[in-house]
């Protein structure tokens, strides 16, 4: 079971690594088609450049080994990120299909979250 959920976890993780390193890329320096995209959800140009460069930094946090807090940190702003888009799609009357790309990135952000190996989780020490 641990192999099994060893596997869900490494394939997961990558595709959520690659959606992300590439949609921070492409934020941080406002390439394809996202200045529209954020334009028509009301928020300004310079925020693609905060989001791209955080979305690069969780890639780099969730794939080292250790640092299992700054992983939660991680998993955290990609779930705020992520909900925050699909819900900003919805907020101002766009379809599902305009928040589909940022629903998978949720559900993959939790589903990697969940199935990340014990040495990637931070355990807790009863006293």
């Amino acid at each position: 079971m641990e192999k099994k959920n060893k596997i869900i976890y490494w394939i997961v993780t990558i595709f959520l690594s690659i959606g992300m390193l590439a949609g921070g890329i492409q934020q941080t320096l406002q390439i394809g088609g996202y200045n529209e995209i954020i334009t028509k959800l009301h928020y300004p140009l310079y925020v693609l450049s905060i989001l791209g460069v955080w979305k690069i930094l969780g890639v780099i946090a969730i794939l080292i080994p250790k640092f299992p807090l700054l992983k939660e940190w991680a998993y955290a702003g990609f779930f705020f990120a992520m909900s925050g888009a699909a819900i900003s799609h919805f907020a101002v009357g766009q379809s599902f299909t305009e928040a589909l790309p940022a629903l998978i990135l949720l559900i993959v952000t939790i589903l990697s979250w969940y199935f990340r190996p014990s040495d990637r989780k931070i355990i807790s020490k009863n006293i």
